[in-house]
C-alpha cells in the first residue's frame, strides 16, 4: 500500500476518534441487532465475542490512522483475538454481513468527528480502505480455520477406520464417528484393496468424489499399501453390485474385497475382518471378479486358516445338509465324486436321474449353491470337508 491521503488529519480529530471508539463499537453492535435476525438469536456470550472483535477493530482503525503501515498487523489482530471456535458459529457469509454493517455505521458517524470537509473526505476514504483490509483478514482467518478443521477431521477419520480394523470398543467409535456427522444407524460395508496413488490427497479425492456421485457417506484410511473404505448405506442385491463396482474404480490395480453389510458402524469391525481375510486369501482365486465379496471367498479363506470362514461354511452349508432329510448330503457327495455326471451319480445311488435333479435343486434352495456350477461345486466340496474335519474334532 502506498502513501495515503489522510496522514494530515489533525491531532484533535484523532483524539476525538479515540474518545468516540466506544460509541462507534456499541453503535455498530446495536445496528447489527436491529438489522440481522440471526445475530439477535446468538447467545449472550457469542454476541459479547463479536463486540470484542468490533472494539479491537475500532481501536485498530484509530491506530492505523496514526500509522497506516500497521494495517495488516492490526486488522489481523482483530480476528486473532476472537475465540478459536468463533468460525464454527459465525459463517464467513455472516462475517461479511457484520463487516458491511460496521462500515455503514462508520461512514455515518465519522463525518461528525471530522474538523472540516477535507477531513470528512479523508475519513470516508480511510473507512473504505480499512474495510478492505478487514475483509482480507477475515478471509485469511476463515481459510486457516477451515484448513485446521480439515486436518483434524482427516486425523479423526483415520482413527475411526483404524479402530474399525482393530475392533475397538463401540462406545469410542460411535462418538468419534458422530463428530464427523456419520449416522449411527446407517448400515456400513467395508471395502479393502490397493490405493490408486501413493499421494494420500489424491486417494482421498478419488474416493470421496465417487462416493458423492452415488450419494453415499464414506470414511477411509490409507494404511501403508492398503486402502480401507467404509461405505454407508444399504447394499441390496439389485443396486448393491452397481454401487460397489463404482466404488471399486477408486482403488488401484489388484483385487478389491467387500465385507458383509452390517447394521451400523459399531459392527463394522465384522465387515472389516471378513474383508481383510478375503484380501489375504483372494490370491487363491486368480479369476475372482472385481470387486469380490468376502462371502464368495469362503473356500480360500478356510484353506488359509481363517476360523471364521470355516464356521460360516459349516453353518451355511455343511450343517444344513447334514441335518436335512432325503439323502441330500449323500447326493452332493456322489455328484461331486462322479465329476458332475448326472447319470453316473444316479446309478451310484440306485435312484432315477430325476431324483438326483430334484435333490440338487433342494441343495441349491438350502445352501444357495448350485452343484452344476464349477465354482459352487468347489464351495460345496470344501464346506463338506471342513465340516467333517470339525466334526471329527468334536467342534460340532
Amino acid at each position: 500500500m502506498g502513501e495515503l491521503a489522510w496522514d494530515s488529519l489533525s491531532a484533535e480529530t484523532l483524539r476525538r476518534l479515540e474518545h468516540a471508539s466506544g460509541r462507534l463499537a456499541s453503535g455498530t453492535i446495536g445496528e447489527m441487532e436491529d438489522r440481522l435476525p440471526w445475530f439477535r438469536r446468538l447467545p449472550a456470550d457469542q454476541r459479547a465475542s463479536v463486540l470484542m472483535v468490533t472494539q479491537t477493530g475500532v481501536a485498530g482503525f484509530v491506530s492505523w490512522l496514526r500509522d497506516n503501515k500497521q494495517a495488516i498487523r492490526l486488522t489481523a489482530e482483530a480476528f486473532r483475538s476472537a475465540p478459536k471456535d468463533m468460525s464454527r458459529w459465525v459463517s464467513l457469509r455472516q462475517t461479511v454481513e457484520l463487516v458491511r454493517v460496521a462500515l455503514e455505521v462508520f461512514e455515518r458517524m465519522l463525518p461528525e468527528i471530522a474538523a472540516d470537509e477535507k477531513e470528512r473526505g479523508q475519513l470516508t476514504e480511510a473507512v473504505l480502505r480499512y474495510g478492505r483490509e478487514i475483509a482480507f483478514a477475515a478471509a485469511t482467518s476463515y481459510a486457516a480455520a477451515a484448513e485446521a478443521r480439515g486436518a483434524w477431521d482427516a486425523r479423526l477419520e483415520a482413527l475411526i477406520v483404524d479402530g474399525i480394523v482393530r475392533g475397538d470398543a463401540e462406545e469410542s467409535l460411535l462418538s468419534r464417528a458422530s463428530a464427523l456427522g456419520w449416522e449411527q444407524t446407517a448400515e456400513a460395508t467395508v471395502l479393502v484393496g490397493n490405493p490408486m496413488s501413493a499421494e494420500p490427497t489424491r486417494v482421498v479425492f478419488d474416493v470421496r468424489s465417487r462416493a458423492a456421485r452415488i450419494h453415499r457417506p464414506v470414511l477411509l484410511s490409507v494404511q501403508g499399501s492398503r486402502l480401507v473404505v467404509v461405505l454407508g448405506g444399504s447394499e441390496d442385491e439389485a443396486r448393491g453390485q452397481e454401487v460397489l463396482a463404482k466404488m471399486a474404480e477408486a482403488f488401484g490395480p489388484g483385487p478389491v474385497v467387500v465385507g458383509p453389510t452390517v447394521d451400523n458402524i459399531a459392527e463394522a469391525h465384522r465387515s472389516a475382518s471378513d474383508a481383510l481375510s478375503g484380501l489375504r486369501a483372494v490370491v487363491g482365486w486368480p479369476t475372482a471378479p472385481r470387486p469380490v465379496r468376502s462371502l464368495d471367498l469362503l473356500p480360500e479363506r478356510a484353506l488359509a486358516g481363517d476360523p471364521e470362514a470355516e464356521w460360516q461354511l459349516i453353518e451355511r452349508i455343511a450343517r444344513p445338509l447334514e441335518e436335512a432329510t432325503g439323502g441330500l448330503m449323500a447326493t452332493v457327495d456322489a455328484f461331486l465324486e462322479t465329476g458332475g455326471v448326472l447319470e453316473a451319480c444316479a446309478r451310484n445311488l440306485f435312484v432315477h436321474p430325476n431324483t438326483v435333479r430334484y435333490r440338487l435343486k433342494r441343495v441349491t434352495e438350502l445352501t444357495g449353491r448350485n452343484a452344476n456350477d464349477p465354482r459352487d461345486a468347489l464351495v460345496l466340496r470344501v464346506a463338506l470337508t471342513v465340516g467333517r474335519l470339525a466334526k471329527a474334532r468334536g467342534l460340532w
